[in-house]
């Protein structure tokens, strides 16, 4: 048993404990909730006032009127069952709101500013009853002296963990409604654009960074009261001057002192473009937007830019060039004068095949720098596309200034090009038309300048000529010749002739070149010379030549088995990827052996591709099919040729036969191509004999065969057996042969048609 003194002590202590237990807790327990209950209602009232205040901003002075939505928004916070009165009133203690029930005696109460942009525009009341916390603090006293006389009994000690629960719980509220400040004020600080907002007086009330880096603006001119004459005269003394720097500051001044909103568009003298928006606010306050649109704008000029320009010169292309036209033609309507000139390269497509597309848009670069450099200030150039080019000349003399324009743009173009080491030599043709004799419609002016274009290339190309009335006829007509070609085939209005090639040695006919004519049911015989060529512009070359080429098979094989028919084949019809499957088709379907048939190529088709046309031509030589080179000597590289690609026959253009009685030089080098002929195993045939005195010479100087109209002229099919028949028997200067006059040619025959 313990010692009285002890025991006392211990009753001492356990009473003392008690009687402190039964009196300290009620008192703690009565404080730390009213304290606790205090903060929750002060918390309630700062959370609510901080939604109005975000309304107001939102919605402007309006928002005492808007009852129901307030009333909603403080509502949001309070559950069912708790009886909270709230009351608002706004800047002038004007009573605007009161939402739940009046609490009962007695009570407690808590007050919340409600600020906008720092300033009070009203504030919040809230009131709940402390009847609650009075009856808890009776439970508590009750169970604190049933405690006291546990600890008395037991001495144990008052737990305490639920008060520090119950402060950890306020200092997590606090702590989330301070991040969601922060998170509101980061929003604001992070958004792109400069927000500054102004007092009625122009002192500043609030602003972001993006607007003080925008203008360079120290922290001393960010704080709020800071006046916006003095912020503006601070931007001009950094240097951030706008372009039309005079009086700005009192414009600006005068459209804030204006009271109404507007946006406008400053650019600096730093390049910067800023858009400004100015919006006033009921209250006086107004609020001010800055963006930066530099990059935007930017980006908007490259646009239209790059709508208006070609991509690869830079120049202007069709749809400005419409535009500077129409301009241009308003003046020509008050008495001024326009030439439009279009013009394209002679021998591009030549270069594209040869060398390489790259190469060919570098050499278009290069043709557009000197086009500029031949135009005057006032004029105008663009490029259409492809090789194709036009220049706007205004405020000269025409047409005289137009033509020598063209002159010059001929002349610079015809100058050699070297692109990347490539020395390369085109030409150009150029149409020319003059407003208002010609027009005062773009398009129209534009269409006479092509027409010219295309009747200087007719004239010969690298030249230039001015459009007449009379070329529209000319085009019309050749429009219609073209859907007229289009149909031929179809209808079966071509027809092959078959012109002897003549054995010089034997006097016999070793072969027949066949040649196209077209039986136009109206317009008759239509010359080679005016179809070919269109048919090979507008690529009907392709299917025209394969009939050809079966039709010359199908003939040949009612033939003597030694006699060869020879086809002419177009740098078109070359190009194209089914000629071996056509020729090996047609060799086929007629049954005639392939070494029967003889392909002719200009020296045309030897400046394409060069790998792969030997490639074709090796193909062809190997089913059989001998290789003609026609008109040699015509070209600038037909010996380069001789010696990449072994050919079967080459044939000496007419135009040296038609000069032997000009002098010595056409017999030389007559004389020399059949030598050369005669060293590489290579038949030499002579094309153009018209008289007994070319066909001694060309005979004498070792010609190999011969083709004229000395012989006899191109047949048609129904023919061929009584030219065999004839000129089979025919002996050398005698018979039938000598016996047919010489005519006049009726077509170039460097017009032919396989």
């Amino acid at each position: 048993m313990l010692p009285v003194r002890i025991r006392r002590w211990i009753s001492f202590i356990g009473t003392a404990s008690a009687i402190v237990t039964m009196i300290a807790v009620p008192v703690e327990y009565g404080w730390v909730a009213y304290q606790y209950e205090a903060d929750n209602l002060a918390f309630k009232a700062r959370l609510n006032a901080a939604r109005v205040s975000k309304y107001i901003y939102t919605h402007g002075a309006m928002w005492t009127f808007h009852r129901v939505r307030l009333a909603e928004l403080i509502e949001l916070t309070e559950a069912k069952d708790v009886s909270v009165n709230q009351r608002i009133f706004d800047q002038k203690n004007k009573f605007v709101l009161e939402e739940g029930p009046k609490p009962s005696s007695p009570i407690f109460m808590r007050t919340a500013s409600i600020l906008l942009n720092g300033e009070p525009a009203g504030r919040i009341e809230v009131e709940a009853s402390a009847w609650p916390l009075l009856v808890n603090i009776m439970w508590v006293a009750g169970a604190s002296t049933l405690l006291g006389l546990l600890i008395f009994l037991a001495l144990r000690a008052l737990p305490i963990r639920l008060l520090d629960k119950t402060f950890d719980t306020l200092s997590k509220r606090e702590g989330e409604l301070e991040t969601q400040n922060n998170r509101f004020e980061a929003a604001i600080e992070n958004i792109p654009q400069g927000l500054c907002m102004f007092d009625r007086d122009n002192h500043l009330l609030v602003c972001n960074g993006k607007y003080a880096a925008m203008y360079r603006l120290g922290a001393e001119m960010t704080q709020p009261g800071t006046p916006l004459r003095t912020i503006l005269e601070r931007r001009d003394a950094a240097g951030i001057h706008l372009k039309d720097n005079e009086d700005h500051i009192e414009r600006i001044m005068a459209r804030v002192a204006a009271g109404k909103p507007y946006r406008h568009i400053s650019e600096f003298v730093d390049g910067r473009i800023i858009s400004l928006m100015y919006q006033p606010m009921q209250d006086g306050n107004w609020l001010g937007v800055h963006q930066d649109i530099t990059e935007q704008r930017q980006a908007e000029e490259k646009i239209s830019h790059m709508a208006h320009h070609d991509a690869l010169t830079g120049l202007a292309n069709r749809i400005l060039l419409r535009e500077q036209m129409n301009l241009e033609l308003n003046e020509v309507k008050r008495g001024a004068s326009l030439a439009a000139l279009c013009l394209d390269l002679d021998y591009f497509k030549q270069v594209n095949d040869t060398i390489g597309h790259p190469i060919g848009d570098a050499l278009l670069c290069a043709v557009a720098k000197r086009l500029n450099e031949c135009i005057s200030d006032t004029d105008f150039v663009a490029r259409l596309g492809g090789d194709e080019f036009a220049i706007i000349q205004t405020q000269v003399e025409q047409p005289v200034s137009a033509k020598a324009l063209a002159q010059r743009l001929v002349d610079a173009i015809s100058k050699p090009f070297i692109v990347e080491g490539h020395e390369i030599v085109i030409g150009t043709s150029v149409g020319i038309s003059i407003a208002p004799n010609d027009s005062t419609d773009a398009d129209v002016l534009l269409k006479c300048a092509d027409t010219a274009l295309y009747r200087a290339k007719e004239q010969g190309r690298n030249g230039f000529s001015v459009f007449e009335t009379t070329m529209d006829t000319k085009m019309h007509e050749r429009r219609t010749l073209e859907i007229d070609l289009r149909k031929a085939l179809a209808v079966g209005e071509f027809e092959l002739f078959y012109q002897p090639i003549m054995n010089l040695e034997h006097d016999t006919i070793s072969g027949f070149e066949a040649l196209l004519r077209w039986n136009h049911p109206t317009r008759g015989m239509v010359s080679p010379a005016t179809f070919i060529p269109l048919a090979e512009e507008t690529g009907l070359i392709v299917p025209i030549g394969e009939w050809v080429l079966r039709q010359a098979c199908a003939e040949a094989a009612k033939w003597p088995d030694d006699v060869k028919v020879t086809v002419n084949l177009s740098p078109v019809q070359f190009r194209n990827k089914t000629l071996v499957p056509m020729v090996t088709s047609a060799i086929a379907n007629s049954g005639i052996p392939a070494a029967r048939l003889e392909l002719e190529i200009t020296e045309t088709i030897m400046l394409q591709n060069t790998d792969g046309t030997l490639a074709v031509l090796r193909t062809l030589q190997g089913l059989g099919v001998h290789i003609s080179m026609d008109d040699f000597g015509t070209g600038y590289s037909s010996l380069s040729y001789l010696r990449s690609f072994p050919f079967d026959k080459i044939k000496i253009d007419q135009s040296f036969v038609r000069d032997l009685d000009k002098g010595s030089d056409a017999i030389a080098i007559i004389h020399a191509v059949s030598g050369l002929g005669k060293s590489f195993g290579m038949t030499t045939t002579v094309e153009g004999v018209e008289t007994k005195e070319q066909l001694e010479q060309v005979r004498s100087e070792g010609c190999t065969e011969g083709q004229g109209y000395l012989f006899s002229r191109p047949q048609p099919a129904s023919e061929v057996p009584r030219l065999l028949l004839s000129l089979g028997r025919t002996k050398r200067g005698t018979g039938e042969a000598a016996a047919i006059p010489a005519v006049s040619r009726e077509i170039p025959q460097s017009r032919r048609m396989a």
